[in-house]
């Protein structure tokens, strides 16, 4: 089973929407997730405008792929990277450390991650 930052059992992320590179609701990861969709964020006005001006409009629904388009309050499965981009930039969205899979730490230390951290999912 996939662990999360503390070493514990990685939780849910979000099953409404539905979440995670693997569409199980987890921020789990392996060698077939290139993007590394393992912090459990919680979606901002400020952050999807952030990710649409980089190119990865995460706010418009895309029927076609069964993406019904997030909004600010929803729980998703970033990109370790990207959540890392959004720090730097000053507007990195709130996670869930309980969600967040601990292959994130190889990108992002825990520091920063409990610095924006929420209490529960």
């Amino acid at each position: 089973m996939a662990k999360n930052v503390f070493g514990e059992n990685l939780i849910p992320c979000s099953m409404m929407p539905l979440t995670g590179f693997f569409r199980t609701g987890c921020c789990e990861t392996d060698e077939e997730d290139r993007g590394m969709h393992t912090v459990c964020a919680v979606m901002s006005d400020t952050f999807l405008r952030f990710s649409k001006g980089r190119g990865n409009d995460l706010s418009t629904p895309r029927p076609e792929y069964g993406f019904p388009g997030l909004q600010a309050g929803d729980k998703w499965c970033l990109c370790a990277s990207r959540w890392m981009e959004a720090y730097q930039w000053g507007c990195a969205p709130l996670v869930y450390l309980e969600a967040t899979d601990e292959a994130t730490l190889d990108i992002i230390p825990l520091e920063l991650l409990v610095s924006h951290a929420l209490k529960t999912v």
